[in-house]
Formats: C-alpha cells, sequence, structure tokens
C-alpha cells in the first residue's frame, strides 16, 4: 500500500522533515484501511459532490491545491518573511493530508462516488484530523486538516492554515461557477 500511496503523492518528498513525511504517508495508510476506495479511485472520483458532474478528479483537485500552497507559501517567505514566519513542512504536509477525510466521507456505489453515511455525520476535516492524530501528526499540521474548509472559519487559522484554506478554495470556488 505505501508504494501505491507513494505514487499518489509525489510531492511528499518535499516535505523535509523524514519523520513527518513517513507520518503523512502513515496517515493516508490508515485511511485506506477504513476506506471502500481505493487508491486507484482516487484518480477517477471527482474531488467533490458539491459540483453536479465535476470534471476534476480528486486527485488533480489535491495535488493542484499542495503545487498552489507551496508556490504561495514560497512567495510569502520570499516578500514577507521578515516578518511572517513560514513552516514549509507544516504547509506541505497541511495541503497533502487536508482532505485524508475524504477517503471516509465518500463510497463509490455502481461505478460512482456518493456520500457514505459516515460521512453524513462526520465531514472528513474531523475523520481527517482524528486518522493524522492517531498517526502522530503534530498538531500544527492537524490544525490545517482542521481549519482548511467552511469549519476553520469559526477559530483562529495559523498562516501555515490560511495558506492552504485560501489554495483550496481557489481550485473549488471556480467549479461552483462553470458554465455548461
Amino acid at each position: 500500500m505505501r508504494d501505491e500511496i507513494r505514487k499518489l503523492w509525489p510531492e511528499a518528498d518535499w516535505i523535509a522533515d523524514p519523520a513527518l513525511r513517513d507520518k503523512v504517508l502513515a496517515t493516508w495508510e490508515k485511511a485506506f484501511e477504513w476506506s471502500p476506495l481505493e487508491p486507484r479511485d482516487l484518480r477517477e472520483i471527482p474531488f467533490t459532490l458539491l459540483v453536479p458532474d465535476c470534471p476534476i478528479t480528486f486527485m488533480e483537485h489535491k495535488r493542484c491545491v499542495v503545487h498552489i500552497a507551496r508556490r504561495a507559501a514560497e512567495a510569502m517567505r520570499e516578500h514577507l518573511g521578515r516578518a511572517l514566519p513560514i513552516d514549509m513542512d507544516t504547509v506541505i504536509a497541511g495541503a497533502i493530508l487536508a482532505d485524508v477525510g475524504k477517503l471516509l466521507e465518500y463510497e463509490k456505489v455502481d461505478g460512482k462516488a456518493r456520500q457514505s453515511p459516515r460521512g453524513e455525520a462526520l465531514r472528513h476535516p474531523f475523520t481527517g484530523v482524528a486518522i493524522a492524530m492517531m498517526c502522530g501528526v503534530p498538531d500544527a499540521v492537524c490544525h490545517v486538516v482542521a481549519t482548511h474548509a467552511g469549519e476553520g472559519d469559526l477559530v483562529k487559522r495559523s498562516t501555515e492554515a490560511y495558506i492552504v484554506h485560501h489554495a483550496d478554495f481557489m481550485s473549488f470556488l471556480p467549479f461552483k461557477n462553470l458554465k455548461k
């Protein structure tokens, strides 16, 4: 399973801390253990169920979020770093893990993704944090997972969480306005 996850996430190599990288990959492994989905499904299912006939897959969206978050963090460090410290490993790990809980929120029936009974009760930020904490992911990264979606509007986000939140919504909101 680890080899399949590494193929999904070559960006995990951007995490400088090998212990954190291992915990991120272990979180994906645990999520797949509990999920009805397989790694190949993430290259086929839509990244959101909120956009009818969503044309983008889970992995296309997720990898885009990680790339946007990394580049934004680099630009912010370059121009604002004197006054605004940014932990790049937290940004990257948080972006990679932000939607790991969707593996428990979704199920596939007759080849189509839909919300699972667990997903109806617990949105992916909650299940994602639970799995990440079980795998020893640091609180700073779990905070990014917890606050990347709308639930995070109710708490004080870290700088790294703001970066991932905006990267996620930059690659989500335009699809809500697509003209058919």
